[in-house]
């Protein structure tokens, strides 16, 4: 009866109705909580990427990073990064993901052309998503050795509003066809890429023009006759930064040849500014006086003081005159390595002497003079730290490296000597490096 059913309370759900909707509910939240994990994850992934490829500051690295991390965000078995000429046409194809066998099957194909797909996105720059990539309308096939692929997905890079290249991805390690998902994140990777690159192009433009601005500043070497002599300057691996880094070699009256190498502290334009001002003054004071090295050192470091805001620099003077049916050579060091005489059979000694403290430190302090016999054909090599500089090892055991280095090609014309201890150092590369070597006439 209607009348029966008033006051009571309304009926409540069976229990088991209740459980259920609750686990529903509960699977509905964390199906979400782990749709936020997930994105959290790949803008993690994404930050910690843009941060990876922004570290690096030569072009081939940067692009092959960002293949790599492109992969890596949405798990893509194969990547490539193709660069497009002026002309529209592919001038660089970077591969990742490739096996040795993959790459030794693919040995001898062409770089591609920009047809079929990979056209298809150099012509139409939206991102493309595709799941069947042979019954693609663009589609032109694969070239025989190359591995099947079957998805794909791709993006343009653009660098100051122009496309810089197409980045390609696929294949995902999960069987899965790429997402929407996968796309935006590949997008906004593609974003950073652009700048990164237009980053490192800058930085690589800044570079050399530091380099040049700094062999500017160097001498051409002098015709020395009767003795050959041959320099070399190579750049800090670090690019855009001036070094302090100097050489030069005059012609002095009576048959007697002066040498200098040195290195100012510093990576700026100050020093740099420096190494020219020290450079010139110690042509002057050369030309002024025949005092033994170490005294002129010692006016040198005087007149700096005196002139100059000079930041502390290492050197080593020399002076090599005739003596008897050879020479002689006469040095100072302000707190510089030691250089290395090469005997005419090749034998390798590294003229340990006192350094003396380098420019800028105490003018009040003497500075040692040192002599050792020359013979007919032999060879001093000047060089600055930065070639024998390496956190791994001690300076002593870096210059028996290098002593090794030299007698191993002692044999060599100059150039082509003190080129092969430039490219072989044993330094980490950290800092700029100069060698000057010098040898005697022969008998």
């Amino acid at each position: 009866m209607a009348g029966e059913d008033e006051g009571r309370p309304p009926r409540q759900p069976p229990l088991s109705d209740l459980q259920t909707r609750l686990r529903s509910e509960l699977g509905r939240i964390d199906e979400q909580l782990g749709a936020l994990l997930s994105s959290m994850d790949r803008l993690q992934g994404l930050l910690d990427a843009v941060v990876a490829i922004s570290r690096e500051v030569e072009l081939p690295a940067v692009l092959h990073r960002i293949v790599t991390t492109a992969m890596d965000l949405v798990g893509a078995r194969y990547g490539a990064l193709g660069v497009l000429a002026d002309s529209g046409e592919l001038e660089q194809f970077i591969t990742a993901g490739l096996t040795e066998k993959e790459r030794a099957d693919l040995a001898g194909t062409d770089l591609p052309r920009g047809r079929g797909v990979l056209g298809h996105l150099i012509r139409h720059p939206d991102p493309l998503r595709v799941e069947d990539i042979p019954a693609h309308p663009s589609s032109a096939g694969f070239p025989a050795g190359h591995p099947r692929m079957r998805t794909l997905l791709g993006v343009a890079i653009s660098v100051r509003g122009e496309i810089y290249g197409d980045l390609y991805l696929s294949e995902r390690l999960d069987g899965q066809p790429f997402d929407v998902h996968d796309e935006n994140v590949v997008i906004a990777l593609a974003s950073a890429a652009g700048i990164a690159i237009e980053n490192v192009r800058l930085f690589e433009r800044i570079r050399i023009g530091a380099e040049q601005f700094q062999r500017l500043l160097l001498p051409t070497l002098p015709d020395l006759s009767p003795f050959t002599a041959a320099a070399i300057y190579r750049p800090a691996a670090e690019p855009s930064q001036l070094g302090g880094d100097w050489y030069d070699a005059i012609t002095l009256p009576e048959g007697a040849v002066a040498v200098v190498i040195g290195d100012v502290v510093g990576h700026d334009l100050h020093a740099a500014a420096a190494m020219a001002a020290t450079r010139n003054m110690l042509r002057a004071l050369l030309f002024e006086h025949r005092n033994p090295p170490g005294d002129v050192l010692a006016q040198l470091d005087r007149t700096l003081e005196r002139l100059t805001d000079h930041p502390v620099t290492t050197a080593t003077l020399a002076r090599i005159e005739p003596e008897g049916a050879g020479w002689r050579l006469y040095w100072s060091s302000a707190g510089h390595v030691p250089p290395l005489l090469i005997t005419p059979d090749r034998r390798v000694e590294i003229l340990l002497a006192e350094p003396g403290l380098p420019l800028g430190v105490d003018t009040g302090q003497s500075r040692p003079n040192h002599s050792h016999p020359l013979l007919p054909a032999a060879t001093v090599v000047f060089f600055t730290d930065g070639l024998v500089e390496h956190p791994g090892h001690s300076i002593d055991d870096s210059l028996e490296e290098l002593a090794g280095l030299a007698a191993a090609h002692a044999g060599l014309p100059l150039p082509e000597f003190v080129r092969a201890l430039a490219d072989h150092h044993p330094s980490d590369g950290h800092d700029d490096m100069a060698i000057l070597a010098l040898r005697t006439p022969p008998a």
